[in-house]
C-alpha cells in the first residue's frame, strides 16, 4: 500500500465521521434533502459505497436515505436528476443487491414517476423545438434537463421508451434552430451563464459545458451508443457535436482547450471571447470535455478522434498553468472531480501516458482535502470528495459516478 493510498483512506475515515449523523432539512426548504448536490441524497451515496465496498453498516446509508426520501417528494416538471424524484431513483438505484429488498415498494413507484415525467418533458421540449424557440439550461442540462433525466434511465431502463424518446429529443437538439444550416445551434439557450440578462450575452450563449453545455448531451448520446443503444440520427448527432467541437477547438502550446461558452458576437466573428484556457474542471473544462470526446470516439470506433481528445486530457492535466487555477477539492470544479474523470478516461484509454495520471492525481486530491470544512454535499462539498478518495483503492463498486455520465 502506498503513501498515499494511506492518506487517502485516513481522510476517508475522516470525512465519514463527519458525515455520520443527518440532519433535518430546514423547516422552510423541505426539498433540499432530495437534492443529489448538497442534500442528504447525495451524501447517502458515500454511505451507500462505504457499505457496498468495505462492508460498512448498512445503518448510516438508511439513514441518509430515510432523510433524503421523507415527505412529498417532487415529480414536478422543474425535477432533475440532482433534485426530486430523479435524483432519489438514482440514490435506490446505486443500493447493493443484499439490501434492496428494503427499498422495492419505493423504487418502482419513484421510477413510475420519473418515466411519467420524462414523457411531459420530452412532449414540452419538441414542442417547443417546433416553434422554433431558443431553449433554457433546464430543458437539456445533465443537472435538471433531459440529459440528467436520461443518465437515470440509462442505468434503471436502458430498453425502455422513455429513454429511446430523450435520446431522439437529444438527436433533434443538435440541429441548427433556423430555416437552414447556418442557424443558431439546437442547443444555445436564450439566457447568459448565470441564467439571466447580460449585455455581454445579448441573445442568449452557446455552453460547452458538462454541466449544463453540449458536453452533457456528447456524454449521454456516447454512453448510450456505447451499450448498443441507439436511435435514428445517433451518430449523426454525435458527429455533428464532435464538429462543433472541433470549430471551437483553440490549439496553445499547452495542447486543445475549449471555451467555457460563446456569446452571439464570438458567434459571428468565429473565435471565443477569452484567449487562454480556464481551470480544467469536470464541469466547464478540458477534463469533462475531453472525457466525453473520448467516449464518443469509443461509441463511434473512431480511434483518430479518442486519442486526440486523450492527448488533450493528458496536455490539460499535466500542464502547471490550468492546474493552478483548481482551488478545492470537490466535484464539480475541483481535484475530486478532476480525480475521478481522468481515472475513468485512463481504464479506457489508447494513450498510454493516460495510465499515470490517477497516481499523480489522487496524491494532489489528498493533499487538497480538508474533512473540517463546512460544507457537506455530493458535488461541491466534502461527500463527493470522499467518494473520490475511495476510487483511489479501486473503480466504485455502486456506480455513484454515473451521475456525472463519466463512468
Amino acid at each position: 500500500m502506498t503513501s498515499a493510498t494511506v492518506a487517502s483512506a485516513t481522510l476517508l475515515e475522516q470525512y465519514t465521521a463527519r458525515l455520520t449523523q443527518p440532519a433535518a432539512p430546514p423547516p422552510d426548504e423541505p426539498w433540499a434533502a432530495q437534492s443529489l448536490a448538497d442534500g442528504a441524497a447525495g451524501i447517502s451515496l458515500l454511505h451507500i459505497e462505504m457499505a457496498a465496498r468495505h462492508g460498512a453498516p448498512w445503518r448510516p446509508a438508511h439513514q441518509w436515505i430515510t432523510t433524503a426520501a421523507t415527505g412529498h417528494i417532487s415529480a414536478a416538471d422543474t425535477a432533475g436528476l440532482f433534485l426530486g424524484a430523479p435524483a432519489i431513483g438514482f440514490v435506490l438505484a446505486t443500493i447493493p443487491p443484499d439490501f434492496q429488498y428494503l427499498y422495492d415498494s419505493a423504487r418502482q413507484t419513484v421510477h413510475q414517476h420519473v418515466i411519467d415525467l420524462a414523457h411531459r418533458r420530452v412532449d414540452a421540449a419538441l414542442t417547443r423545438i417546433r416553434r422554433g424557440d431558443l431553449p433554457e439550461f433546464a430543458e437539456y442540462d445533465l443537472f435538471y434537463g433531459l440529459t440528467g433525466i436520461g443518465a437515470y434511465l440509462l442505468r434503471t431502463d436502458p430498453e425502455g421508451l422513455a429513454l429511446e424518446r430523450v435520446l431522439k429529443y437529444l438527436v433533434a437538439l443538435t440541429r441548427p434552430i433556423g430555416f437552414d444550416e447556418r442557424g443558431l445551434p439546437g442547443w444555445w439557450v436564450r439566457h447568459d451563464p448565470a441564467r439571466g440578462e447580460s449585455a455581454h450575452f445579448p441573445g442568449g450563449h452557446g455552453n460547452f459545458g458538462a454541466a449544463h453545455g453540449i458536453t452533457g448531451p456528447l456524454l449521454l448520446l456516447a454512453q448510450a451508443l456505447r451499450r448498443g443503444i441507439s436511435v435514428k440520427g445517433h451518430r449523426e448527432a454525435l458527429w455533428r457535436i464532435c464538429e462543433h467541437l472541433d470549430t471551437w477547438c483553440q490549439i496553445s502550446p499547452s495542447g486543445p482547450w475549449w471555451p467555457e461558452h460563446i456569446s452571439r458576437r464570438d458567434l459571428a466573428r468565429g473565435r471565443p471571447h477569452h484567449d487562454f484556457p480556464t481551470r480544467p474542471s469536470w464541469c466547464y473544462g478540458t477534463t469533462g470535455i475531453a472525457r466525453a470526446g473520448q467516449l464518443a470516439g469509443i461509441a463511434l470506433h473512431a480511434p483518430n478522434i479518442q486519442e486526440f481528445y486523450e492527448d488533450a486530457l493528458y496536455r490539460a492535466l499535466t500542464d502547471p498553468e490550468q492546474l493552478d487555477q483548481v482551488t478545492d477539492s470537490g466535484l464539480c470544479h475541483g481535484w475530486a472531480g478532476i480525480y475521478q474523470t481522468a481515472t475513468r478516461a485512463a481504464a479506457d484509454a489508447l494513450d498510454l501516458r493516460l495510465q499515470a495520471l490517477p497516481r499523480r492525481l489522487s496524491s494532489i486530491l489528498a493533499a487538497n482535502a480538508h474533512p473540517n470544512l463546512s460544507e457537506s454535499g455530493l458535488i461541491n462539498g466534502g461527500a463527493g470528495t470522499a467518494l473520490a478518495l475511495t476510487t483511489c483503492a479501486s473503480a466504485p463498486n455502486t456506480g455513484w459516478d454515473a451521475c456525472l455520465l463519466i463512468d
